[in-house]
């Protein structure tokens, strides 16, 4: 994304169609202040959940988080997303992540508790062949929410080698490969049980992982040897000061680019929580509001840290302190329903 500093940013806003969304939602990014303006939106797909952008920035993948999940693919070097083919099935339902990976675009199916590998074409576009499926086998101790297999996330790791899924229902991490045309585990590492993995984020020297988990409001902190594939968890942190009134749901995790800090999202509470990257531990530096309702994922990029609030409809920026890592609002636009955001280059001037 070379081109990212002479043609500015744009930002990809995923929302739930089903809950007033607008379905992928773009907009501008100041890049001296970070603030987001609207400037078009499709609505091509129900429930477009999560996005990811190829390494280039010419194209958007979506994941239709729907009973008979899809994916789809858009160039986005235009003045707005624009569809290319028909959205691509899945085989697995409630698909809540996607990520690319040697070649083809990964979901995590929650509702059905797998993996799928859908091939990308070199053009972009995505093959209408059927899908690579790996499905998840256990279950864990919190009833109903680990009755079966709950996949959340699957993201490659840094080294690019392993694809990483983090499931919620058997609190597991797998270690997979994709060779010749199939999705195999190559290591299943066990979480403490009941914690409810939800997202994982390297550490941007690719040594540690640090795992949200949802049905306890912890980060589990993790040391990663890509060259054998092995995740071991080390601690357990708590991403609140104190023991939280109800139910906390934990969603997003992200690290900076400089490794120093690690910031997660609580909908419960409604607050970002920022860790100081410590060795192989992390200290809560502390909590702010989230400025919205039911905050579902965070992104990173330049120094500003933005936040899709989903129940409260609005995507908020906040501008990160870049000593103590604290987020400061900032702003916030309407989008009904936000999922997530990502961001990537602007159209082609």
């Amino acid at each position: 994304m070379a081109d990212v500093g002479r043609r500015g940013r744009r930002a990809y806003i995923g929302s739930f169609t089903a809950a007033g969304g607008h379905g992928i939602t773009t907009a501008s990014v100041a890049a001296d202040n970070g603030a987001l303006t609207v400037q078009s939106g499709v609505r091509d797909v129900p429930d477009p959940a999560y996005l990811v952008l190829s390494p280039a920035g010419d194209t958007l993948y979506a994941a239709s988080e729907t009973a008979d999940g899809t994916v789809v693919a858009y160039r986005v070097t235009g003045a707005k997303p624009e569809l290319l083919g028909s959205p691509v099935p899945v085989a697995g339902s409630g698909p809540t992540h996607l990520s690319l990976f040697d070649g083809h675009v990964l979901t995590a199916n929650y509702g059905s508790g797998s993996v799928t590998a859908v091939p990308v074409r070199s053009d972009g576009t995505l093959a209408d062949t059927p899908p690579i499926v790996l499905r998840h086998t256990g279950s864990g101790p919190h009833t109903p929410r680990q009755q079966a297999p709950h996949a959340h996330q699957v993201q490659p790791d840094p080294s690019g080698r392993w694809a990483v899924s983090v499931d919620l229902g058997t609190d597991s991490v797998r270690v997979c490969t994709l060779t010749d045309g199939t999705l195999e585990v190559h290591r299943e590492i066990a979480l403490r049980p009941g914690s409810g993995p939800r997202h994982l984020a390297f550490h941007p020297h690719g040594r540690y992982a640090y795992v949200v988990n949802e049905l306890t409001p912890t980060v589990t902190v993790c040391h990663w040897d890509a060259d054998d594939g092995t995740l071991k968890p080390l601690t357990e942190v708590p991403v609140l000061p104190g023991a939280p009134a109800g139910d906390a749901y934990p969603s997003g995790i992200v690290a900076s680019p400089d490794g120093r800090f690690v910031w997660t999202a609580t909908r419960g509470e409604d607050v970002l929580s920022t860790f100081a990257v410590e060795d192989e531990d992390l200290r809560l530096v502390g909590t702010v509001p989230c400025a919205g309702h039911w905050p579902r994922a965070l992104t990173e990029a330049d120094g500003f840290l933005y936040v899709a609030n989903e129940r409260s409809g609005d995507v908020s920026w906040f501008v990160l302190d870049p000593d103590r890592g604290l987020p400061r609002h900032e702003g916030s636009i309407e989008v009904p329903a936000a999922s997530c955001v990502v961001l990537g280059p602007g159209p082609a001037v």
